[in-house]
């Protein structure tokens, strides 16, 4: 008989924290804390913002009637670590140095790993993260960019991608380690990553300068005009970077980064509208073809994901590029709190061993 797990899982966002209950793969409650503008920017720094998080979760959790002591174990979102295999992490001491130090970047997922292990360390029960965005199994060939000192960064939607695989490799009825995948994410962020027996050993990275341009991100850009921008006088540092990332893509051109308004410009005999989302499936098409390459033709399925994947339309134009290399099964929207429960439960019912960061890793 299969044991009951009740799981509370963490996911901070910038101006939100999601937290869910989960009675092993069943969500109990799903809540959206919800924080001000105001309340955010009264903290110097993300990790200033622990405690305040913190008391709003256990507020909503007695609120709904549940408290620590229930729990089994606490699962929070991933944050900036270093560079990590995919798989579920303990949270530890050196994780938590990691975190509070966010020497890889501020973000509010460094949060997620911090919060769990606080909550979790008052009932004595074990602390989680499930693949984060640095998760990097890219092979070396692929990180070789053109120029010495230059290396690909790894930055993808891990989390995501990697349970889509799962669910894509249990519906060809393969287990995921012995699958070849292609997994395209569509949502802010574009990535599309080739699985090959349960690593992703090519991805572009989504956040910025690589693959696809997206709703708010340019994607790849011709080098020589990116630098003549650089040196245009009209843009500080912090300005381009974030023409590349938020203000990119769509939104660059189109003024918008909701596909839907996009669809609804189309609809209305919009030309350029219609030129600019083709071009994205387009590129996102090429970016398949690649990790198609990658996988050396061998291609179990194509899995697309993510919020533009509830676009027929957009699909279908991918669909007129890329159907060509196999199976294509679509899974509009992500549920990252279903991701990170599953990953915990992998553990907690002794399927996979739980990953440790150690201080020589």
């Amino acid at each position: 008989m299969q044991r009951n797990f009740l799981l509370l899982i963490i996911n901070p966002g910038s101006t939100s924290t999601k937290i869910a209950l989960y009675d092993n793969e069943k969500p109990i409650f799903n809540e959206v804390i919800r924080h001000s503008s105001l309340e955010i920017s009264s903290f110097k720094s993300i990790i200033d913002q622990f405690s305040y998080r913190k008391e709003l979760i256990l507020k909503t959790l007695n609120d709904k009637g549940f408290n620590t002591t229930q729990l089994s174990a606490v699962i929070g979102r991933g944050g900036l670590l270093k560079p990590l295999c995919g798989g579920t992490y303990r949270v530890n001491e050196v994780m938590l140095e990691e975190l509070i130090k966010s020497e890889r970047g501020q973000h509010a997922s460094n949060l997620g790993g911090i919060l769990a292990y606080s909550i979790a360390k008052q009932s004595g029960i074990p602390a989680f993260v499930v693949d984060p965005p640095v998760v990097d199994e890219v092979e070396k060939i692929a990180k070789i960019t053109g120029l010495q000192g230059i290396e690909k960064q790894i930055f993808f939607h891990a989390l995501n991608q990697k349970a889509i695989a799962r669910k894509a490799a249990k519906e060809i009825g393969k287990p995921y380690e012995e699958a070849n995948l292609i997994v395209a994410h569509i949502g802010g962020g574009i990535s599309v990553g080739a699985h090959k027996n349960g690593r992703v050993i090519d991805v572009n990275n989504a956040l910025d300068g690589d693959g696809p341009f997206s709703p708010e991100r340019t994607g790849a850009l011709p080098v020589g005009s990116l630098i003549d921008l650089c040196f245009s006088g009209n843009y500080t540092s912090q300005e381009l970077k974030k023409r590349i990332v938020g203000k990119g893509g769509l939104v660059s051109y189109l003024d918008t980064n909701d596909g839907r308004k996009v669809s609804e410009m189309i609809a209305q005999g919009n030309k350029k509208a219609e030129l600019i989302y083709k071009a994205m499936a387009y590129q996102v098409a090429k970016e398949i073809g690649a990790a198609a390459a990658v996988l050396r033709g061998e291609v179990d399925a194509i899995a697309i994901t993510g919020g533009i994947a509830y676009d027929n339309q957009f699909i279908n134009w991918i669909k007129a590029y890329v159907e060509f290399l196999g199976q294509i099964i679509i899974y509009p929207g992500e549920d990252e709190m279903l991701a990170l429960a599953e990953g915990g439960l992998r553990v907690l019912r002794e399927e996979e061993e739980a990953l440790v960061i150690r201080r020589d890793t």
